[in-house]
């Protein structure tokens, strides 16, 4: 199918989804994702932020649609409305509400501390969710579960590093990463995190600020866990300011031992990375295991 076979298609799905008159193509590309292809699409309303990939990955979209209302129920920080998900011939579709990013993000630091504060305080019985959904284009494991140790072990750093070893990375980053599965309840002995909703994905590139100075975050993989993981990923690849994290602790202070642990839960970040990019992350990954199990000695 051709582009322009499949922006028809796409568009006349939008206009009837959203019972209004929607463009037959995009009016331009958006970049900045590595997953998907994204569009600004016009309809009568007002523009459309548009992302498109292969059919196959209708269900990666439906969870992200999900996990942006079920942040949306929080009230919270502001995240972007669905409109519509589905399928049009070969491809998959997800239409989110378009939101100019125009303001300013140091401005805007303290509040997103405070908002993200009052986004973890919604809670559940459970860690995970009550569907699974993607981390990149990774498959995101949310089987409920009752222990958070157990819930990170088996469906965050064990599911990454059996996945690393069927993509070729054995050797010393199973043999210690087995170590590290043997050893996780030791990061626990004083600490019991409630579920926290949480964004899952919390790099500087999915946060913005929207034309009124208001904190918009996106592109999610929600699930419920430790509000620490969110934390320590905004620690990752930096772009957050002293006053996010200041304005954060005095809605919220975090506990003792929360220092240690950020290099733990970005693990399962630099192994997902290692998944979807390839070796450079490997070394990287194995300092990390190295380093945590020997804070453990």
């Amino acid at each position: 199918m051709s582009d322009s076979s499949a922006f028809t298609a796409i568009g006349a799905q939008l206009a009837a989804r959203l019972r209004v008159r929607v463009d037959s193509r995009p009016e331009s590309r958006v970049h900045g994702g590595c997953i998907n292809q994204s569009y600004r699409w016009e309809s009568a309303t007002g523009p459309l932020f548009v992302k498109i990939a292969s059919a196959q990955q209708l269900a990666m979209f439906e969870g992200e649609a999900e996990g942006l209302q079920e942040l949306a129920k929080s009230h919270s920080v502001r995240v972007p409305r669905p409109l519509a998900v589905g399928t049009s011939a070969e491809c998959a579709f997800l239409a989110i509400e378009w939101i100019d990013l125009a303001g300013s993000v140091s401005a805007a630091s303290k509040h997103l501390g405070e908002q993200l504060a009052r986004q973890h305080r919604a809670s559940n019985e459970q860690f995970g969710w009550h569907r699974d959904n993607t981390i990149g284009s990774t498959p995101q494991i949310n089987t409920r579960t009752s222990s958070w140790p157990a819930f990170f072990r088996e469906h965050r750093l064990r599911y990454q590093l059996e996945l690393a070893a069927r993509n070729g990375r054995r050797g010393r980053l199973q043999e210690q990463g087995a170590k590290l599965l043997e050893r996780l309840g030791d990061f626990f002995v004083d600490y019991e995190p409630q579920p926290s909703l949480l964004h899952g994905d919390l790099w500087s590139g999915n946060f913005g600020v929207d034309t009124n100075g208001t904190p918009v975050i996106f592109d999610p993989a929600v699930y419920y866990g430790d509000r620490e993981a969110d934390l320590a990923m905004t620690r990752l690849f930096g772009g957050f300011s002293a006053a996010f994290y200041s304005a954060y602790e005095a809605a919220w202070p975090l506990p003792d031992g929360a220092r240690e642990r950020v290099t733990l839960y970005n693990l399962y970040q630099i192994l997902n990375h290692l998944n979807l990019f390839g070796s450079g992350y490997q070394a990287q990954a194995e300092s990390m295991i190295a380093q945590l199990l020997k804070n453990r000695e």
